[in-house]
């Protein structure tokens, strides 16, 4: 508890400002979430659910130059384009495409493992005491290839992995038969990660946060904030809704819509949408044991409550155009393949925006020149899997102290204009 209690406006009610807001209750603060539509109502709830610790390999690893041209002519491959919106799109491309190479794949997994690497302890903490506990779900978590070919053609992904600590035990067919039936022969290796786990509803998981954070006497305005409000360089508001909510700290926390309020700060982010899809099918015939990343297809399959969600695909096509119809389909093709057996009684289709920063590394921490204006956004398709970390780190921060990682790396003075 800090004997400096502050009141913090929090810009965004997804998992990582809900995770912000309790850490900042738990520190004795008063918080004040703000959003557009509500809690959970973007990225938080159509995530795959899965909190994936070792998802700390970017999509711009080595090799993704000579592969991205071919996958966009390929409808059978996950990476699509809406392309009229590629000249708006290029500055950003080209930085992002800069990355795509060992030295800086690297560098990035090295930035990710300290927010995501013990996500399901960290999720745990958090929800503890919420009553949101009873959507998190301990599991393995299986990566599943064709073959030992396709595995080892990830080496140099997997060796990442094995640095940042995780380990893992190798199955070959009947061995993955043996675990789970229900996948087809096609599929004949896999790889099993213990100590992972899932979100049996993402949605209602983190509306359940937001809702503790009320019952802690926190308050929550669904509004578009306009601006933080400044006074000789310190923030003492934000103009939301047409008024202004005095506070002594704000922290922006809205995802893939953040770029116009961090340029209001000061900052230059080289942010766009990462479009991401998922298809849930209900009353599913066959479940699997555990969350499963498809590797030939880059999609999740994630046992949730009544009912099975995929998830994944990249599309690159901004924030305002509508979704496209190939993803979805390509998704339901990919699952019969490798779910033979499966059927349902219903679909439910979405599709959001993942905040993509050109480095793929989150941006979190005080921005400089404006005393108690903070940023956490920019996590990729590891929002969910590092919401708690972020938030707790934000907390650290705002309350006065040091966090035990070194936060250079995420710090937004790497954007300043």
């Amino acid at each position: 508890m800090t004997e400096d209690r502050k009141t913090i406006a929090i810009v965004g009610a997804g998992i990582v400002g809900v995770s912000t807001a309790i850490e900042l209750q738990r520190d004795g603060h008063d918080v004040i979430l703000i959003d557009k539509a509500g809690p959970a109502e973007g990225a938080s709830h159509g995530n795959g659910g899965v909190l994936a610790s070792c998802a700390v390999v970017p999509v711009t690893s080595p090799g993704l130059l000579s592969k991205a041209p071919r996958m966009l002519f390929d409808p059978n491959q996950p990476l699509f384009l809406k392309w009229g919106y590629l000249p708006r799109l290029t500055p950003w491309l080209v930085r992002y495409l800069k990355h795509a190479n060992a030295s800086d794949t690297t560098r990035i997994s090295q930035a990710l493992a300290p927010i995501i690497g013990d996500s399901l302890a960290d999720h745990q903490a958090l929800a503890a005491g919420t009553g949101a506990e009873k959507w998190i779900h301990p599991s393995d978590y299986l990566y599943v290839y064709r073959d030992r070919a396709a595995f080892e053609g990830d080496a140099f992904g997997w060796e990442l992995r094995r640095k940042a600590g995780f380990t893992w035990e190798e199955m070959e067919a009947d061995a993955f038969q043996a675990y789970d039936p229900s996948f087809s022969r096609d599929q004949g290796f896999a790889i099993k990660l213990p100590d992972h786990g899932r979100i049996s509803d993402p949605g209602r998981y983190v509306k359940g946060l937001a809702a503790h954070v009320v019952a802690q006497g926190g308050r929550i305005v669904i509004a578009e904030v306009d601006d933080i409000v400044r006074d000789g360089g310190r923030v003492t508001g934000v103009r939301a809704g047409g008024e202004t909510i005095p506070c002594d700290a704000a922290v922006i926390a809205t995802g893939a819509w953040s770029k116009p309020l961090a340029t209001r700060l000061g900052l230059d982010v080289p942010l766009e949408s990462e479009r991401g899809y998922h298809l849930e099918l209900w009353e599913p015939s066959v479940m699997p044991r555990a969350p499963v990343m498809i590797a030939s297809g880059k999609f999740v399959a994630v046992p949730m409550e009544g009912r099975l969600r995929l998830a994944g695909i990249v599309e690159l096509g901004g924030l305002d155009a509508a979704p496209s119809r190939a993803p979805l389909d390509l998704l339901k093709k990919n699952v019969q393949a490798a779910l033979p057996g499966l059927s349902w009684t219903e679909e439910v289709e979405w599709m959001g925006h993942r905040p993509a920063p050109a480095d793929s590394i989150p941006i979190i921490g005080e921005v400089p020149d404006i005393a108690g204006a903070y940023i956490g956004f920019g996590h990729h398709h590891v929002g969910l899997t590092g919401g708690p970390k972020t938030g707790r780190l934000l907390a650290q921060m705002i309350s006065g102290r040091a966090p035990n990682i070194d936060m250079s790396v995420y710090a937004p003075s790497r954007h300043r204009k």
